[in-house]
């Protein structure tokens, strides 16, 4: 990685970036130098721009937004770089709220609704402009284009976003002149935030924020589209996993996570959360991410991994899969079972269904196998009264997908959970069954196995489609795909 411009005179530490003048000169950098920098380059701005593909829909986002706020300020942010240690920041990935309205993924970028006079608002997109030549910020900032990239110009963002843009440096003064209502989506530009700090409150900003997180929970056809290619590129991840499953077995998890992370960045944007790439007994942590585990014949490997599409929506899928290709005898059982809870609660997810009743068809199959298999006394009845299944179910059957993994999480209880299911909704339906290693009250034969099987499935008008059903699901299936790729 190379380190920025170094000044020449000693009080200047060696890794600072030079952003200032002394005595009428670049801190260590000569009068000519500085000159020469300012001309010679070539003009790259970009005309006739075609809008981006989502531009239609995130107009008709906002003009959603508009018709639930009217007569009041809306400012969404972007976000800025987050320090990873010292001078180095993590990848930047923009607000949900943010990306969502306008289809930019831009840093320190702030969407701002302006109310209008007769109804409605005027939206403005502030951005940085390019870096600027003249002043040197191009070369000489830590953070200009020469250091870090090109950046759209306001002109070239216009065209592609179909939004007026202008520079966000002047943002933080014009609003805190500004008057009349006003809401931000909080917690992700602090700066934008105190600029604000007199304007809103906490509980109006949450109103706007639960929209947004609302707003999410029927796709529209472009976000329906995203999705699959989410899945359709996480079905790759997992073919690329089985092929090499014999080097992990002579390394560790981390091969794994590392296969699926180079699909992830080649079809995508980024995993769309920590992959889990739990073998063996690892499998019974519903979120193991250390991923620095042994992979072992015999045992069974729990993937559970989503690829993010460049426009940032996300797949979240399971496979449970014996890592030399073959299911014992036990494995199989178990996985039958969950095989079966994950299909009575996929037929449960169909228009005007509770959303709650997935979960609760899932978790009656995993209740009468348990009872069956004398690991809880039962009736069944009484099991699920009382929650008995819970100490190896652990965990919801499922949730909203989309932008997050966990979509619309802001959501009220009542347009959420406790809600019915429409066309365009798209969730998880992921049961599974969890014997901890240390648990004394199932068979010592049972202790370490873990099976979750996870697919996205987006409800339609006539029932419902599996969005990555191009992964085999049963067990038998399951083995003659692995052959398959390891053939």
């Amino acid at each position: 990685m190379a380190e920025e411009l170094t000044p020449e005179t000693p009080e200047e530490t060696e890794d600072q970036p030079i952003k200032q003048r002394k005595n009428g000169l670049y801190q260590g950098v000569s009068d000519e130098l500085a000159e020469n920098m300012k001309s010679g380059w070539a003009d790259t701005e970009l005309r006739g721009l075609a809008p981006i593909a989502q531009a239609e829909h995130t107009a008709a986002r906002r003009a959603a937004l508009s018709a639930r706020f009217p007569g009041e300020r809306l400012v969404v942010p972007a976000g800025n770089l987050k320090t990873r240690s010292n001078d180095t920041e993590y990848s930047f990935r923009a607000s949900t709220e943010y990306a969502y309205l306008t289809g930019d993924q831009t840093q320190d970028g702030v969407l701002v609704l302006e109310p209008v006079k007769g109804g409605g608002h005027q939206a403005t997109i502030y951005l940085l402009p390019r870096s600027n030549r003249e002043n040197g910020e191009f070369w000489l900032d830590g953070q200009g284009e020469l250091w870090v990239g090109r950046r759209n110009s306001l002109s070239e963002a216009e065209q592609l976003l179909g939004i007026p843009a202008e520079d966000v440096r002047e943002l933080p003064g014009a609003l805190k002149d500004a008057t009349g209502p006003v809401r931000v989506v909080r917690g992700h530009d602090a700066g934008i935030e105190a600029a604000l700090t007199d304007k809103v409150t906490a509980e109006r900003d949450e109103e706007l924020r639960v929209y947004l997180s609302e707003a999410r929970l029927v796709k529209d056809a472009f976000e329906v589209s995203e999705l699959q290619k989410a899945c359709d590129a996480t079905a790759r991840g997992f073919e690329d996993v089985v092929r090499v499953l014999d080097k992990a077995e002579a390394t560790s998890e981390r091969y794994i996570e590392g296969t699926f992370f180079l699909r992830a960045r080649v079809e995508g944007n980024d995993i769309g959360y920590g992959s889990i790439c739990a073998a063996g007994p690892h499998a019974t942590t519903l979120h193991w991410v250390r991923n620095d585990g042994p992979v072992r014949s015999g045992d069974l490997l729990l993937l559970d991994a989503g690829v993010e599409t460049n426009e940032l929506y996300t797949a979240d899928v399971t496979r449970t899969l014996p890592i030399n290709g073959r299911y014992t005898e036990l494995q199989r059982k178990i996985y039958d079972a969950v095989y079966e809870a994950q299909e009575a609660g996929i037929a449960a997810v169909k228009p005007g269904a509770a959303y709650r009743d997935f979960h609760d068809a899932a978790q009656r199959v995993l209740a009468e196998k348990l009872v069956e298999w004398g690991l809880v006394e039962g009736p069944v009845e009484r099991v699920l009264d009382l929650g008995l299944q819970r100490r190896w179910t652990l965990h919801g059957t499922g949730h909203m997908l989309g932008m997050d993994v966990h979509d619309c999480a802001a959501a009220r209880t009542e347009a959420y959970v406790d809600t019915t299911l429409e066309p365009g909704m798209c969730l998880t339906v992921e049961p599974g069954l969890y014997f901890q290693a240390d648990d004394l009250t199932v068979p010592e034969e049972y202790r370490g196995i873990g099976v979750r099987i996870e697919d996205d499935i987006l409800v339609t008008e006539d029932g419902n489609r599996n969005l990555s059903d191009s992964l085999p699901r049963r067990a038998d299936e399951v083995e003659a795909w692995m052959a398959g790729l390891k053939g």
